[in-house]
């Protein structure tokens, strides 16, 4: 199942049905699941950890030495979930030593030419567009999309059952459950054509909703938004995520529209 024009390290640990085309290049310190199939032309160094039944097309380089200048040559890794499908030319770095490993999770989508730097936390289910570049320690949750072309600061947070809009730059915390777009980009509604699609049903959809017409678009600044969402919104899983997310957040979360 390995293509003979092919370069594997004899260390490198490989379930016997992976499938791996020419020109590839597998390093030492490198883990690959069964059923992954790697296309020709791939480079996987080390510190890579690949899942299940994965697919990754030519061009990617998973696992490379992170674009960092604090990166003092630590052991680190580079972490790819089960089902995850890697198209061409997707860089993956490896960590450092201040989260010590990136993590794309399992059932993602990582389109042409996206960029996943050192030390990402990536949940499962995501869609990262074509040519999108996601600089260090950003953590983007379950079911994100982010459209093509999206730039994002490092240290971001994208909440779960996000959309983003396509050429989105941003460097402010995107809640969860959202619509985003414009320039610079904002709040535009929630999310509810993709909430319905996994099973939300109208009370969720009602009660995100009501949260963000009070965080948004009530004329409140954050903290009376909260304190009002606190008092006056029964207690959910949604009303928890929401909250938890907008207190905890670091950066700051984007704004609504004007």
């Amino acid at each position: 199942m390995i293509h003979p024009l092919s370069v594997v390290d004899p260390q490198a640990k490989i379930a016997e049905n992976v499938e791996i085309g020419p020109f590839c290049t597998i390093h030492k310190d490198v883990e690959i699941g069964e059923g992954t199939v790697i296309y020709s032309n791939v480079t996987i160094m080390d510190g890579a950890r690949i899942g299940k039944n994965c697919k990754i097309f030519p061009g990617a380089v998973i696992s490379a030495i992170p674009q960092d200048l604090k990166f003092k040559g630590e052991i680190t890794t580079a972490v790819i979930g089960n089902n995850t499908t890697i198209r061409e030319c997707v860089t993956v770095n490896r960590g450092t030593a201040s989260k010590g490993t990136t993590i794309v999770g399992d059932n993602c989508l990582l389109m042409a030419y996206c960029h996943i730097a050192h030390d990402c936390k990536l949940g499962n289910n995501i869609i990262i567009g074509n040519a999108s570049q996601i600089a260090g320690e950003v953590i983007v949750d379950d079911y994100a999309i982010l459209s093509g072309g999206s730039l994002v600061h490092q240290f971001t947070h994208i909440g779960a059952h996000v959309i983003i809009q396509g050429g989105s730059r941003f460097s402010k915390d995107v809640p969860p459950y959202i619509t985003a777009g414009r320039e610079p980009l904002s709040y535009a509604g929630i999310n509810a054509v993709g909430l319905r699609r996994r099973n939300f049903t109208n009370d969720q959809l009602n009660t995100i909703q009501d949260i963000y017409r009070t965080i948004y678009l009530s004329g409140l600044n954050n903290s009376d938004a909260i304190k009002k969402v606190e008092t006056e919104v029964p207690e959910s899983e949604e009303k928890r995520t929401i909250l938890d997310f907008i207190i905890n957040s670091k950066r700051g979360i984007i704004r609504g529209l004007i």
